[in-house]
């Protein structure tokens, strides 16, 4: 081998080396995160395999689900409560009402 050859081979080896970990390891971050977050995989001609799931593990994504479905709905609840106590808040008859109640409270009582 030639000395330019061998030079030349101690400059991209490193590199050829750096990126082809990068890529591995690109590669299982991804099944990982896939896989955590329930994405089908990519079999070995393309076709979707979805990781297995047990019963018990089926039957608690089912509670989640409906919690969550109850938790949206008292959110929403809570949401309409809100607006109506800014309605009130802000309507000029709560201030008005507040005044007059503060006049009273200032007022000594009458002997």
């Amino acid at each position: 081998m030639s000395p330019e050859a061998l030079e030349t081979f101690r400059v991209v080896a490193p590199v050829v080396s750096t990126v082809g970990v990068a890529g591995m390891a690109g590669w299982v971050i991804t099944t990982w995160l896939r896989i955590k977050n329930g994405y089908p995989l990519d079999g070995a001609w393309g076709q979707a395999v979805y990781p297995k799931t047990t019963s018990q593990e089926q039957e608690r994504i089912k509670l989640l689900s409906q919690e969550n479905a109850q938790l949206r709905a008292e959110l929403g609840s809570v949401k309409d409560r809100l607006a109506n106590v800014e309605r009130i808040v802000t309507d000029s008859g709560y201030h008005l009402t507040h005044q007059i109640e503060a006049l009273r409270m200032d007022k000594e009582p009458v002997q």
